[in-house]
């Protein structure tokens, strides 16, 4: 007793020193009353289905039910998720995740998403999606009041401001911000190096299609869990809001997919929208910078979050928050910068996303394109009537000629800011070419289409720093479906899932610069050459020349991602060749024995690899040298309209509907197909679900 006393004491001891210094205990008991908000959830009335691969399938009288709806059924199937996606928007994810999340935590307030939506939300929102992305909340707040033990304090309750907040922080990451801010705290001002890892989205109109239809691939590239990881679900409501698709945790909105008249896929673009400015300034002026001929004082605030230490123990962290009139400010050991990004003071998501979501027509949906509210993304779109089109969308500056906009600016002049928008009919955009196709695969959005169709660069604004990339699915894409003038279901279908990397690909010249090496007094290198020069350029499961060319090839294609120096190659190799001895014992084992698809007590082989169209990209399992894969292909569409115009939809999911849920029959019976290549039927209809139901129920009542 006498040694647990003592041992109790140094323990309350030690609290009241770690709270003297900035150090607080997280609270363990859950901080909220469930009863206000069981009693909120009873205004809603959602009727929930599940189909038999365990889909949502959520209908309602308002567009509100259905919103509640959406966010009970996700939380159902991933709940920890969307807390996840909250702490993160909250500024909050480095309480429960420790330092490695301070940093989000920092830019959260660094970019004053929360003053954004105090300043935006009742103002710029209109009172219908207020509505809507405040009941996907409270959806969200009626699950956790029915399961408080997997809710951490803190959370609940959600409001559609978390939503609105959650869009606010996330767009800009897309097409790269992320890249950017390293090249500013890091000092590697190569900001155009190369193009995020992938999307494919493919549009055939009747004229290219052997039997009339109008086809869409809806083919995003994402990881395979975490806050952009998709959620397939069909929505209807008796308000005209009636989608399938995919969604992200903590949005009510279906991002891509298809209503009844229309649909588009979404890929990753990767123009210039930030601007960089070196910043003058002056140890005897400290706090201020020198701007249009004058000193001006920062703008200053103190950011304040807390960092899991250990257990329960957290440590109150303070920094200081600078802006200028550009934007937020760094400040490093080579100079302070100061950042203009896309999306920097943008709140309006909500009402582009459900104006998308309703369009019926190329009119309406292109109106909704033209609020400007979305920072980035390419958009390829088909509908019923057979349109079919592209956008390169973004939030463009108005840029000033005659200056290096790719490069780091002077911030001191006032004829450099940001004031104006490029408007939306000078974007890169190309709507019924006369080939009957459009694409993009991360590529340049000059390149789109047959060459005589192809987007004039004087159509565009000036300086709107748009990426020259090709990507290898952007050369495979011009060596299949461009060359096919009649194309089948069959042959649409099996162009999507392409296993090959073209002659133009950097893989390819990889290599080529392999096979120039001197394998004198090397067996293993010589052995690896004739590889190398024999391998048809497949990633197929039996194929015995993949593990070699991907491994060897992958920390080049990783740095080019990054943006980060490129390795030698020939260190690359020598470690492929190591690793397949290591653990395979030759140089070429098959490659479905390399790469596989792990879920739960699944372990399957799959066919792909970085960069194919049949996307895959896996991390190395250190135990037995596989990989794991975790990204790429994900939740992929086939969207038909047929020469009369009736929508039909395939879909599949790389895992299934429980993302989360371990003990779900859904949690991997996805999978099984995805790893064949094969497809389901998107239940689109109150008709189609005849049959079909697995269970059925209301969550308010």
């Amino acid at each position: 007793m006498k040694k647990i006393y003592w041992g109790l004491l140094v323990v309350i001891l030690a609290c009241v020193a770690a709270y003297a210094a900035g150090v607080r205990i997280a609270p363990l008991a859950r901080d909220f009353d469930p009863a206000p908000l069981i009693a909120k959830a009873k205004s809603y009335d959602p009727l929930i289905e599940r189909d038999r691969f365990g889909v949502p399938h959520i209908s309602g009288k308002r567009d509100a039910d259905v919103a509640f709806g959406i966010g009970y059924a996700h939380s159902e199937d991933d709940f920890a998720t969307i807390v996840d996606a909250v702490l993160t928007t909250r500024g909050r994810a480095a309480e429960t995740k420790g330092k490695d999340a301070a940093v989000g935590d920092y830019l959260v307030r660094l970019f004053r998403v929360w003053e954004k939506v105090a300043a935006g939300y009742e103002t710029q929102i209109t009172p219908q999606n207020r509505a809507i992305i405040q009941a996907y909340a409270d959806g969200v707040n009626l699950y956790a009041a029915q399961h408080p033990g997997l809710v951490p304090a803190g959370v609940i309750p959600l409001s559609g401001r978390d939503v609105s907040a959650g869009t606010i922080f996330r767009g800009p990451f897309f097409y790269g911000l992320d890249k950017v801010l390293k090249g500013i705290t890091e000092k590697t001002p190569a900001r155009d190096a190369g193009p995020p890892k992938g999307s494919n989205g493919i549009a055939v109109a009747p004229s290219r299609s052997s039997d009339g239809a109008t086809r869409l691939l809806v083919n995003s590239h994402q990881p395979y869990e975490g806050p952009v990881a998709w959620y397939e679900a069909v929505l209807d409501s008796g308000e005209g809001w009636h989608v399938a698709g995919g969604f992200f945790p903590g949005s009510p909105f279906m991002l891509h997919g298809h209503n009844a008249h229309l649909g588009w896929a979404s890929t990753v673009n990767n123009p210039d929208l930030s601007d960089v400015y070196r910043l003058k300034t002056d140890p005897a002026k400290p706090g201020q910078y020198f701007f249009d001929g004058k000193w001006r004082a920062f703008e200053k605030s103190v950011a304040s979050f807390r960092v899991k230490i250990f257990g329960p123990i957290l440590w109150t962290v303070n920094r200081d928050v600078l802006w200028s009139v550009h934007g937020p400010v760094f400040e490093t050991d080579h100079g302070t910068f100061a950042l203009s990004y896309a999306g920097e003071h943008e709140v309006r998501q909500p009402n582009q996303y459900m104006a998308m979501n309703k369009a019926r027509s190329l009119d309406e949906w292109r109106a909704a394109m033209a609020m400007q509210a979305l920072p980035s993304i390419n958009f390829i779109y088909g509908d019923e009537k057979g349109n079919i089109g592209y956008l390169s969308n973004g939030q463009f500056p108005v840029r000033k000629d005659g200056f290096d906009w790719k490069g780091t600016l002077p911030g001191d002049r006032a004829d450099l800011l940001w004031s104006q928008r490029v408007p939306f009919g000078q974007l890169p955009q190309l709507w019924n070419p006369k080939s009957g196709y459009v694409f993009n695969s991360n590529n340049n959005p000059l390149i789109a289409s047959d060459p005589a169709d192809n987007i004039k660069p004087e159509s565009l604004a000036h300086n709107l720093g748009l990426q020259t990339n090709m990507t290898n699915r952007a050369h495979r894409v011009l060596e299949t479906y461009a060359l096919d003038k009649s194309i089948t279901p069959e042959e649409f279908d099996a162009y999507k899932y392409d296993l090959g990397y073209s002659d133009q690909s950097v893989l390819a010249g990889l290599i080529k610069q392999a096979l120039a090496f001197d394998p004198k007094g090397n067996a293993d290198l010589a052995a690896a050459q004739v590889m190398l020069k024999n391998w048809d350029r497949r990633t197929d499961t039996a194929n015995r020349g993949t593990a070699l060319a991907v491994l060897m090839g992958e920390p080049i294609g990783r740095a080019l991602e990054k943006r980060e120096p490129v390795p030698p190659l020939r260190p690359a190799l020598d470690a492929a060749i190591a690793h397949l001895k290591k653990h395979f014992g030759r140089l070429d084992p098959e490659w479905g024995q390399v790469n596989r698809l792990r879920r739960g007590k699944l372990n399957l082989a799959i066919a792909g690899g970085p960069d194919v169209y049949r996307a895959v990209y896996g991390a190395k399992q250190e135990n037995d040298g596989t990989l794991t894969a975790n990204g790429g292909d994900t939740f992929i569409m086939f969207v038909t309209w047929d020469k009369a115009g009736k929508l039909s939809s395939r879909s599949i999911h790389q895992f299934g509907s429980a993302t989360l849920d371990a003990s779900s029959p859904h949690y991997a019976d996805q999978a099984p197909l995805f790893v064949q290549m094969k497809t389901k039927p998107v239940l689109f209809n109150r008709a189609d679900l005849k049959g079909q139901i697995e269970r059925a129920y209301y969550p308010a009542r």
